[in-house]
C-alpha cells in the first residue's frame, strides 16, 4: 500500500477493474491525485485515515457521501460534551441584566448564562465578526431561522420578497407569509441578478422595505454565489433592487456554505444569516441560529411574546415592554441551553482536527474536484459518456464551487439511469448518497430542463417529493448527489467510482485523456484560480481523444453525440425506468436474448395441465433472521403459525433488518413444539429460548410498548433481558427481542377482495401480506440470466442460494416461469389464497443468507429484465370465513391450482 501525505490506495481496487498498470496509476493512484491536488488533509505528514479510524469508527465499512445533508460528528466531540455535562450543573437561565449583580443568581444559572454568551461570541468569531456588528439569535434550526425572518419582517403593499430560484424549499416557503401581508413574491434566476443590473430607480426612497434571499452555496449543485451580491443588492446596483426603489435587505442562507467553507461577514455584510450547526459538525441537531446585523435588527417586529422575552407586561391590560437585547427579544421560552453547550464542543473539535475552515474548504473541494474530473472524462466502450454532471463550473476554483457533485448516470445509448435504481445498488456497496431533487425544485428544474407544466404533470402522474418514481415519459425527475465533509477521504472517492465502474459501464470502457489532462492541469500546483473558467466544448466522438480503460464518463448536452445504431454486446445491465403513469402495466419484461417471458400463454394446454406442487415451506419466526424450513405447518390467522411474530429492535425500539445489520441472517430461530419455546441459535453462542406464548421474564423498563413496521404502528411486548443480552452480545450492539402483542390486530394496507362474511386479513410483523410465494421455474430463469453475465458473482449462485435470498414462505414446482405474476387466486391443498400483488424487491436480496455478505446479484440481473418496479414473487392472503376454524395446514407435495386474474383472463 502506498501513502502520500496521509493518502492510501487499495490494491484490490485496481485488480477488480482489470486495469493495466498505467491506467490504474492514472485513475486510482493516490499519488496521481496528490500530484494534482496537494491540499489533501490538514497538516504536513498527518494521517487523515488514522484520525478517521479513531474519531469515526462507527462508519467503518460505510462510504458516507451525504455531508450536504448531515455531516458526521467526531467521537471526541461527544466525549467532551459528555464529560462537560457530567462535571458541571447547567440550569435554566433567568434574565440577567447586563448591569445587574452577578452574585444575585444561583451558580448553575450563572454558569449556563456565561457559557451561552461565550458560545455566541465563538459563533461570531467563526464568521469573522463581533457583537458590535451582529447578534446571534438561537433557533431550533436553519428553517426556524428563516421562518423567524418571514414572521417578523415588515411586509407591506408595494414591498417585495425576492428570492433566487436556486433556493431551498424553506426559503421559497417564506413567500406564503410575505404575500399574505400584501408583499409581492418575485422569483429571480441566477442569471438575472447581474444580467439585469442597472442604476437604482429611486435611491433616496427608504420607506418601502424589500427582502432578497439567496443561498451562499446551492445545496443542489454546490455552486457558490458571489459574496459581493450582498452589497450589490443592498446598494440597488443589482437586480431586483435596481428595479424597485426602497430599502433592500438581504437574507443569506449560509447553511450549505458553512459546512465546508469559511464565511467572512465583514466582506459579506448580509442583514440576516441563517446557519445550521449539524451541517458543520454533525451534532447537535436541534439547534440553529439567525445572525442579525445590528443595524437591521430594528426592522424586525414580533407580535407574539413568550417566556423570557418580556421586560414587563400586564395580564389585565394590553401592555408589553420587550427586553432590550436583540437575542432576548426573539428567543421565546427556554433556549436549548444544553445543545448550545454542545455547539461549543463542536467548534473546538472542528478547529482541533482541521485547523480551520480554509483547510476544510481546500480538502473537500479537492475530493469533489477529483470526482468531477473522473466522471467528466470516462466513457462507455462506444465512446458515449456515462454521467451527466450538473454544474455551472468545471471545478477550477473553491471560491466558486463547493464540495458537491450532482449527476445522473447514462447507459451506452445516452438514456438516463433512474436515480432510485442507482440508490438501491449503492446500498449494496454500503455507499450512502442522496437522490431526488434535494428540496430545491428550482435548481432541479433548471438543470434537468423541466418546465413548470412538467412538474405539475409529474404530480398528476403520481410523483411527489421523496418517492422513488425517478423516470416519467423517459425523463428523469431528479438526480444523484454526492457531497464531502471534513473527514471524507480519497478512499471515499475511490469506492464511489469503483461502484459506478462495476455496475454501470459497458466494457471496454474508455477515458478521454485529452480532457483529463486539461482538467487536471487547470489547477496543478495552485490552490485555486481567481475566477471561474468558461466550460469548454469537447468532441467526445473523436477516437484520438479516447483510450481503453475500465471506467465511466460525463457529458454536457451540447456535446452528446447521437446514439450508435449497433451498440456493443457487453455484460452491462441497463435497467428499464419505472413509469408512474401505469405502475400496474402488464408489460413488465424487457425483450432480449436473456429476457424473461412477457406473459403466460393462457390458451396453452400445457399450462392448463401443469402438475404444480408445493415443494418447500419456510417460516421466519424472527423478522429478518434465518428461515426455518418445514415439511408441513399449520396456518394461523396471521399467516403460517409463528411466522414473523418476533423482531429485533435497537436501543431506541426501532426495527432492525438485514439492510442495516446483515448478520441477522446468521441467527437461526427454531420452534420447539414439545417445550413450547422458540430457540435461538447463532455461531459462537449457546442457544437461548423464549416462550412461544407470552414473553417470559419481561423487562421492567420495557413491557407493553409500540414500534413501527413499514409505517404501521404496532403494539409489542418485550421478551426479557435474557434474549436481549444474547442478541446484544452476538450483534455487538444494544438490542432487544420483542413480540407482537397477541391482543393487537394489524390490518393490511393492500387491497383485498372478500365476501361479506369474510373477515379482513390481519398481519403479523411481515411487511406487506400474510404469505409470499415464488416459483422455482422463475428462479431457474433468473439463475441462467446471472450465469450468462461475466463477472465475479456469475459462478456463485445455485438454485438453493437464490431461493433463500427471496425469503419466501412458499415455493412451488411444475409451473411455467413467471406465470405466478398473472394469478388472481390459487388453491394449495384445501386452502384458498388471494393474490394481492407482486413483491417489489430491494437490495436486501443482495445479502447472502448463509454468510451475510453483500453481492450485486441477483438484483442486478433481475432489474435488467423488468420494466417498472423490480418484482419477484407474489403476495398471498388466506381466504377464510368467520365460521371457518384456523386448523388447516400446508404440506410439501400439496397440489397447487391457480386461477388467472381477471385482467389476464380477459385478454
Amino acid at each position: 500500500m502506498e501513502t502520500h501525505g496521509g493518502l492510501s490506495s487499495r490494491e484490490p481496487l485496481c485488480a477488480s477493474t482489470h486495469c493495466d498498470p498505467r491506467t490504474a496509476e492514472l485513475l486510482w493512484s493516490s499519488g496521481s491525485f496528490a500530484e494534482t491536488w496537494p491540499h489533501y488533509g490538514y497538516s504536513s505528514g498527518s494521517d487523515l485515515e488514522l484520525v478517521v479510524r479513531e474519531e469515526f469508527a462507527r462508519v467503518r465499512g460505510i462510504t458516507y457521501l451525504d455531508h450536504a445533508g448531515t455531516t458526521l460528528f467526531a467521537e471526541s466531540q461527544i466525549n467532551g460534551f459528555f464529560q462537560d455535562l457530567c462535571g458541571n450543573v447547567y440550569a435554566v437561565v433567568y434574565f440577567l441584566h447586563p448591569k445587574g449583580n452577578p452574585h444575585s443568581h444561583n451558580p448553575s444559572s450563572r454558569l449556563t448564562h456565561d457559557t451561552v454568551e461565550r458560545v455566541r461570541y465563538r459563533i461570531l468569531q467563526h464568521f469573522n465578526t463581533n457583537p458590535d456588528s451582529y447578534t446571534v439569535v438561537f433557533t431550533s434550526g436553519c428553517t426556524a431561522a428563516l421562518k423567524l425572518v418571514a414572521e417578523c419582517f415588515p411586509w407591506q403593499h408595494r414591498g417585495h420578497f425576492s428570492y433566487l430560484t436556486d433556493n431551498h424549499t424553506s426559503v421559497v416557503g417564506m413567500r406564503g407569509l410575505a404575500t399574505r401581508m400584501g408583499a409581492t413574491a418575485l422569483p429571480v434566476t441566477p442569471e438575472e441578478v447581474e444580467g439585469r443590473a442597472g442604476e437604482c430607480v429611486n435611491p433616496k426612497n427608504h420607506e418601502i422595505p424589500h427582502l432578497f434571499c439567496f443561498p451562499a452555496q446551492s445545496n443542489f449543485s454546490g455552486r457558490k454565489y458571489p459574496v459581493w451580491h450582498v452589497r450589490g443588492v443592498q446598494a440597488g446596483k443589482l437586480y431586483p433592487s435596481c428595479a424597485w426603489g426602497g430599502r433592500w435587505f438581504v437574507l443569506l442562507d449560509a447553511a450549505g456554505l458553512a459546512s465546508c467553507s469559511p464565511l467572512d461577514l465583514q466582506e459579506t455584510p448580509a442583514d440576516f444569516v441563517s446557519i445550521s450547526f449539524y451541517k458543520m459538525f454533525g451534532f447537535p441537531t436541534g439547534i440553529g441560529a439567525l445572525l442579525v446585523r445590528n443595524t437591521a435588527a430594528a426592522v424586525l417586529s414580533k407580535s407574539y411574546f413568550g417566556g423570557g422575552t418580556a421586560a414587563a407586561y400586564l395580564a389585565g391590560e394590553d401592555f408589553f415592554i420587550p427586553k432590550p437585547t436583540i437575542a432576548d427579544r426573539f428567543e421565546d421560552g427556554t433556549i436549548s441551553f444544553l445543545d448550545i453547550v454542545a455547539v461549543h464542543h463542536g467548534f473546538d473539535t472542528l478547529q482541533r482536527l482541521t485547523g480551520g475552515m480554509e483547510r476544510v474548504q481546500l480538502h473537500t473541494f479537492g475530493l469533489a474536484r477529483h470526482t468531477f474530473v473522473m466522471l467528466s472524462c470516462l466513457r462507455h466502450g462506444n465512446g458515449q459518456p456515462v454521467a451527466q454532471v450538473y454544474s455551472h463550473t468545471e471545478y477550477e476554483d473553491p471560491s466558486t464551487q463547493g464540495a458537491i457533485v450532482n449527476f445522473n448516470l447514462l447507459d451506452a445509448q445516452g438514456t438516463v439511469v433512474g436515480y432510485s435504481w442507482v440508490g438501491k445498488l449503492a446500498s449494496l456497496f454500503n455507499i450512502q448518497l442522496r437522490t431526488g431533487c434535494f428540496c430545491n425544485t428550482g435548481a432541479c428544474q433548471q438543470h434537468l430542463s423541466m418546465s413548470n407544466q412538467q412538474v405539475k404533470s409529474n404530480l398528476q402522474a403520481g410523483h411527489v417529493c421523496g418517492d422513488d418514481i425517478d423516470m416519467i415519459d423517459g425523463q428523469p425527475t431528479g438526480s444523484v448527489r454526492v457531497s464531502f465533509g471534513y473527514m471524507s477521504t480519497f478512499q471515499d472517492c475511490q469506492m464511489l467510482l469503483r461502484f459506478v465502474v462495476n455496475c454501470f459501464v459497458h466494457k471496454p470502457v474508455k477515458i478521454d485523456e485529452a480532457r483529463l489532462d486539461k482538467l487536471r492541469s487547470a489547477s496543478r500546483g495552485q490552490s485555486c484560480s481567481t475566477s471561474p473558467q468558461n466550460p469548454s466544448t469537447f468532441d467526445s466522438t473523436n477516437p484520438q481523444n479516447l483510450s481503453t480503460v475500465n471506467c465511466i464518463g460525463h457529458y454536457r448536452p451540447s456535446t452528446l453525440s447521437p446514439s450508435l445504431q449497433s451498440p456493443c454486446t457487453v455484460d452491462y445491465i441497463s435497467p428499464q425506468k419505472p413509469s408512474a403513469v401505469d405502475p400496474k402495466s402488464p408489460q413488465r419484461i424487457q425483450e432480449g436474448p436473456h429476457s424473461f417471458p412477457v406473459a403466460v400463454n393462457v390458451d396453452s394446454p400445457l399450462w392448463r395441465t401443469k402438475n404444480r406442487t408445493l415443494s418447500r415451506i419456510f417460516l421466519y419466526p424472527i423478522k429478518s433472521c434465518a428461515a426455518m424450513e418445514v415439511d408441513h405447518w399449520p396456518l394461523g390467522p396471521l399467516g403460517l403459525q409463528y411466522d414473523r411474530l418476533w423482531m429485533v429492535v435497537n436501543i431506541n425500539g426501532v426495527c432492525m433488518s438485514q439492510k442495516q445489520e446483515p448478520r441477522l441472517c446468521l441467527i437461526k430461530p427454531t420452534v420447539h413444539w414439545a417445550s413450547r419455546e422458540l430457540h435461538l441459535y447463532a455461531p459462537g453462542l449457546k442457544p437461548v429460548s423464549v416462550p412461544l406464548e407470552g414473553c417470559g421474564q419481561q423487562s421492567p423498563a420495557i413491557q407493553l410498548c409500540q414500534s413501527k413496521v413499514c409505517g404501521d404502528r404496532v403494539q409489542i411486548v418485550d421478551c426479557g433481558d435474557s434474549a436481549a443480552n444474547w442478541l446484544s452480545e452476538f450483534l455487538e450492539k444494544p438490542c432487544r427481542l420483542i413480540r407482537q402483542n397477541p391482543c393487537f390486530t394489524r390490518g393490511m394496507r393492500r387491497a383485498q377482495e372478500k365476501e361479506p362474511e369474510e373477515p379482513a386479513a390481519a398481519l403479523s410483523l411481515a411487511n406487506e401480506a400474510q404469505y409470499l410465494i415464488i416459483n422455482t421455474a422463475s428462479v431457474e430463469v433468473l439463475q441462467k440470466r446471472i450465469m450468462s453475465r461475466q463477472g465475479p458473482d456469475a459462478q456463485t449462485f445455485d438454485i438453493q442460494q437464490l431461493i433463500s435470498r427471496f425469503r419466501a414462505n412458499l415455493v412451488i414446482n411444475g409451473a411455467e416461469a413467471f406465470e405466478e405474476d398473472d394469478w388472481g387466486q390459487v388453491q394449495i391443498g384445501n386452502s384458498v389464497f388471494q393474490v394481492v400483488g407482486q413483491c417489489e424487491r430491494c437490495h436486501m436480496i443482495g445479502i447472502d443468507q448463509d454468510t451475510g455478505a453483500r453481492t450485486l446479484e441477483p438484483l442486478l440481473s433481475l432489474s435488467a429484465c423488468h420494466k417498472g418496479k423490480v418484482t419477484f414473487g407474489v403476495y398471498l392472503v388466506h381466504r377464510t370465513t368467520r365460521n371457518m376454524c384456523n386448523s388447516s395446514a400446508l404440506c410439501v407435495g400439496c397440489p397447487v391450482n391457480p386461477q388467472l386474474s381477471t385482467d389476464v383472463s380477459s385478454r
